[in-house]
């Protein structure tokens, strides 16, 4: 669901912030449909030299083994490998080849020339399975794309039933048929409806191409306020910014800082790092409400003894959180169990001291 507050198209700099890290209105229907009428249109072409090959290879195969040993000698699975492999060359990779090229163009076409890496960088986040479950099965996108996969097969079949069923009535009068002559009525008849619903196929994937492009432009919405912000910040001098980013800095810090006391345990270096954890039972996991590195570490520490926090040293988990989870995220799955021990602990250590 949109935010009703974002009424405001994206700026071209935040249209650019989010190419850089991947997030472009794409589709993958287009892609197969493309890569499909690309392997259609090989075949149309390609499709006697392809028979014409294959013939040939078994020719040749036959020819092979009917020696005796031809099979079983090195230099026999030798010449079957070579003869194999040119069949391959001539008759597969042209039509491979072009699929290829389609992919790539299909690609270029829908985003551009402009490749990043971003989306490339682990995000130990996304393996949250709640969050996976939520995305697969309650996701706002789901409604559409039951309906774009219901309407696949629909049209898809649809368009092949109205082409088959004709041909149906017809089969009775190729019986006597020679062999080459009915291989080609079959071939120019498989043609036929697979292009009738590669066709199908495409108008399914512009579509798809219309609707993702404007989902697409919808996430990117921004708020009056967030323009305004930004239109500042491209607008003030460097010195100006820089001082508008120490505040930010110091008033993010003020917070995290804040959200220390109400943290459930500390997990440290000792020295060099510190993780505060907060488990309420509202999430799936513990999230990280406040990390840093020597002084703010250090910081992070004194707050958390002046307020009662347990504070644990565990070198290595400090280091894995502080490295991976950003604040106000969940610990990922692989994390789980050493911080479920840390909890234990510190859950068993107050129990100690409320029965004393």
């Amino acid at each position: 669901m949109h935010d009703p507050d974002k009424t405001e198209k994206a700026t071209p700099k935040r249209r650019g912030e989010a190419r850089r890290q991947g997030n472009v209105a794409k589709s993958a229907d287009m892609n197969g449909a493309v890569v499909l009428s690309a392997g259609l249109v090989g075949l149309t072409f390609m499709g006697p030299k392809v028979i014409s090959g294959v013939s040939d290879s078994m020719r040749s195969i036959f020819a092979e083994i009917s020696h005796p040993g031809a099979a079983t000698s090195a230099s026999g699975l030798h010449t079957l490998m070579q003869i194999g492999l040119n069949t391959i060359l001539g008759t597969v990779a042209p039509i491979a080849g072009m699929c290829l090229a389609a992919a790539v163009l299909v690609n270029v076409a829908q985003v551009g020339m402009k490749p990043t890496f971003q989306p490339l960088k682990p995000n130990f986040s996304k393996l949250n399975p709640v969050n996976g479950f939520k995305s697969m099965f309650f996701s706002a996108r789901m409604p559409f794309e039951g309906a774009k996969a219901l309407a696949k097969v629909t049209a898809v079949g649809a368009v092949v039933a109205l082409a088959l069923i004709p041909q149906l009535t017809h089969l009775g009068a190729s019986v006597g048929t020679p062999p080459a002559a009915l291989g080609s009525l079959i071939n120019s008849s498989v043609m036929g409806i697979a292009q009738r619903a590669a066709i199908a196929y495409l108008l399914i994937a512009v579509i798809d191409l219309i609707w993702q492009r404007r989902q697409h432009a919808k996430s990117l919405r921004m708020s009056k306020r967030e323009v305004k912000d930004e239109f500042k910040q491209t607008q003030l001098p460097p010195e100006v910014k820089s001082a508008l980013r120490r505040r930010q800095i110091q008033a993010a810090r003020a917070r995290m800082m804040a959200a220390i006391p109400q943290a459930d345990v500390v997990v440290t270096n000792p020295t060099h790092f510190a993780v505060a954890l907060q488990y309420d039972g509202n999430h799936p996991a513990p999230i990280v409400v406040a990390k840093g590195q020597d002084l703010v570490a250090k910081q992070i520490r004194r707050i958390a003894e002046e307020n009662n926090v347990p504070i644990v040293p565990d070198p290595p988990l400090a280091r894995s959180l502080h490295k991976s989870v950003e604040i106000g995220q969940m610990i990922p799955a692989e994390l789980y169990a050493a911080v479920a021990q840390v909890l234990a602990f510190v859950y068993k250590l107050a129990g100690r001291r409320r029965a004393a």
